[in-house]
């Protein structure tokens, strides 16, 4: 079941929304967990961008939320659906809170990712704005892999080269923009995302993923793909 439903679903529950998500009383058990948590809370306030201490931390609040804190909790017999729901709910009000700093770009992307296949529009703008936050061109290419594995290349493509500064960004951009062409049946495009490369200032990088993109380029020419 999409996102937002289920969502909707764990709000109607007679039981308060506030603890989903929320730090349960520490024992024993968890305390390691709540200094994790602290110094990772900490990082994030000083990086909202760091990969890793977000990953982490997501992780945390995510099995907090799906886990019972003893054998009498309610949650224990909630359905595995639910629990799931309580889950995303967690990692999008961990998200909601980080994307406030005005230089967040990671913390969109987490929104976006989770409401794309609910909300494609409001994803979108969380996309675009991600992308603008961030001038090397990472949250521009995890956004475009993003939504080629959300199934909308066409969306991608829009990201992409509406944002796309081939001698600012990542290489990573351009291939995930070939990448997504080929998957929108649009080999011409891909073909022109790939030759773009060649303006990169990182050509050993660029050189790393050729060989795989102009293989894929070249197989798709010679099926016949439309353009």
């Amino acid at each position: 079941m999409a996102l937002m439903p289920r969502l909707r679903r764990l709000l109607r529950r007679p039981r308060p929304v506030s603890r989903v998500g929320a730090r349960r009383p520490t024992d024993s058990r968890r305390r390691g967990d709540t200094v994790h948590e602290d110094a990772l809370r900490a990082k994030l306030q000083d990086d909202p961008n760091d990969g890793p201490s977000f990953d982490a931390l997501a992780e945390l609040v995510r099995r907090h939320a799906a886990e019972p804190s003893s054998p009498d909790d309610p949650l224990a017999a909630v359905p595995e659906e639910e629990r799931i729901a309580a889950a995303d709910l967690a990692v999008w009000s961990l998200a909601e809170e980080l994307a406030g700093h005005p230089r967040a770009w990671r913390p969109l992307l987490e929104l976006a990712r989770l409401s794309v296949a609910d909300d494609p529009e409001g994803a979108m703008r969380r996309f675009t704005t991600a992308t603008e936050r961030d001038g090397t061109g990472q949250a521009l290419a995890i956004g475009l892999r993003m939504l080629r594995e959300a199934d909308l290349p066409v969306e991608a493509l829009g990201l992409g080269v509406g944002h796309w500064r081939v001698r600012e960004h990542v290489p990573e951009v351009g291939r995930q923009l070939v990448l997504a062409a080929l998957e929108a049946d649009r080999v011409f495009e891909a073909r022109r995302h790939l030759e773009a490369l060649e303006a990169h200032p990182d050509q050993s990088a660029v050189a790393a993923m050729r060989p795989e993109l102009t293989a894929a380029v070249e197989g798709a020419e010679v099926t016949g793909s439309p353009t």
